[in-house]
């Protein structure tokens, strides 16, 4: 596909585009209207306009089932509110908080969680910044700050690293962790510059990168990755399990593969969220704990994410893959254990002198 120049953001840009039939307008711009739209170059440039189902435009051409809501889904699906106690932090585990800068991001996800809340909307004003940074420094037992959004790297270099320098002036915050799909969206953006504002003096700074396909990590988002990677800077991976994109085994061991090969460490793969329709997105965890079952033993060890629930209600992230230990009888520690093959073995074995 031809590279364009503009991102799009409005189902008008996308028809114009050939990324949806012009037929299908009205409807999809009710969608819009609910919530945002926008697609960079980088993302438009891999998708499939031939392909209905392609699993990147998937992810980001509206879809008319978004306004179908279910019984189960929320508008908070995983309790920020509940855990905000200022203006832009949410702070929900003992010893790390959320720092949401802006809720602006380069290109929306049709699956986001916090789809009721992002959008073109004002950034977080300096002043509640600085009220949240001051939150931060009241609080020692935060020992990490996690810069969310929205995306943080659409703020420009200046303002990051500002940010990035009050965070490393507290003393106990000793961690400072970036989740983005910038290098994805648009890997231009992902300078040497931008490397150095983030980066946290004396504290040690990771980069958590969004990507759910193989095919996003294109060469250009590889060689953002490792831009990041060269400058010091650790990354992990992120991935929510959607239907229809990765709830394959070929496809979901080929992207920890790529993972691994920018020197990624798979760290979390997430249920779908109960965001407001996007229940045509949702796996059951049964069908999640297979397909990670799958990955054990038959990949890397480093290919291994950690399959995980958000429990609705603010209640936090929980491990949900499959088990491989089962009591044998009652009253002593004996085992059954599940190897990758499905064959089970008694620990401890038994005696054979």
């Amino acid at each position: 596909m031809q590279s364009r120049q503009k991102s799009l953001r409005s189902a008008a840009d996308l028809a114009d585009a050939g990324l949806i039939p012009r037929a299908s307008l009205p409807e999809l711009e009710r969608v819009a209207a609910r919530y945002a739209v926008a697609i960079t170059p980088a993302v438009a440039d891999l998708i499939d306009s031939v392909d209905p189902s392609d699993p990147i435009g998937r992810q980001f051409i509206p879809d008319t089932r978004e306004l179908d809501t279910s019984p189960e889904e929320r508008v908070d699906p995983i309790g920020d509110a509940a855990r905000s106690p200022v203006e832009g932090i949410v702070h929900r585990y003992p010893d790390r908080v959320l720092l949401k800068l802006t809720p602006v991001c380069a290109t929306y996800c049709r699956f986001c969680f916090r789809r009721e809340t992002v959008g073109p909307q004002p950034m977080l004003s300096r002043q509640a910044v600085a009220e949240a940074l001051d939150y931060i420094a009241q609080r020692p037992q935060v020992w990490e700050v996690i810069l969310s959004g929205g995306d943080p790297l659409v703020l420009s270099d200046r303002r990051l690293r500002e940010v990035v320098t009050r965070l490393a002036a507290i003393a106990h915050v000793k961690i400072v962790r970036i989740h983005t799909r910038m290098p994805v969206v648009d890997p231009q953006r992902i300078t040497p510059r931008l490397a150095s504002a983030v980066k946290a003096q004396a504290k040690a700074t990771y980069v958590v990168l969004h990507a759910n396909h193989p095919r996003e990590l294109s060469p250009a988002a590889r060689a953002a990755c490792a831009r990041f990677v060269d400058a010091g800077i650790p990354m992990l991976s992120q991935t929510v399990l959607l239907r229809g994109v990765n709830d394959d085994a070929q496809t979901l061991a080929e992207l920890m593969r790529a993972f691994v090969e920018c020197r990624i460490k798979p760290y979390y793969l997430h249920h779908c969220d109960l965001a407001p329709g996007t229940s045509h997105f949702r796996t059951t965890i049964r069908e999640g704990q297979e397909l990670v079952r799958t990955l054990r033993g038959r990949y890397s060890g480093l290919c291994q994410p950690t399959y995980v629930l958000d429990i609705p209600g603010g209640h936090g992230k929980s491990p949900i893959g499959p088990g491989y230990l089962a009591p044998e009888g009652r009253g002593h520690e004996r085992y059954l254990v599940e190897d990758f093959n499905g064959v089970c073995h008694a620990y401890p074995p038994a005696d054979r002198s």
